[in-house]
């Protein structure tokens, strides 16, 4: 397998999943932050906002879970 093709199998990898579920996790953060803002200037809008933006991640999250349990010992890279 060339270095190409690993690299492009990375995503699916579980190396690839824990770094999407960090990404993703980390993105937390921003949501955290905006939720903190809209309650701070009591902005109904933005707190609409910022709760879909959570449960967006909540969702990534949960998604990037199944498919690391789903990978198991199909890991791309080793094969």
């Amino acid at each position: 397998m060339s270095a190409m093709e690993k690299a492009k199998g990375f995503k699916k990898s579980k190396a690839g999943t824990y770094l999407s579920i960090g990404t993703t996790a980390f993105g937390a953060f921003g949501v955290a932050k905006q939720l903190k803002t809209a309650r701070k200037e009591n902005d109904t809008l933005r707190l609409v906002d910022a709760a879909v933006s959570a449960v967006a991640v909540v969702t990534s999250l949960a998604l990037l879970v199944r498919e690391l349990k789903r990978l198991g010992d199909d890991d791309v890279l080793l094969g």
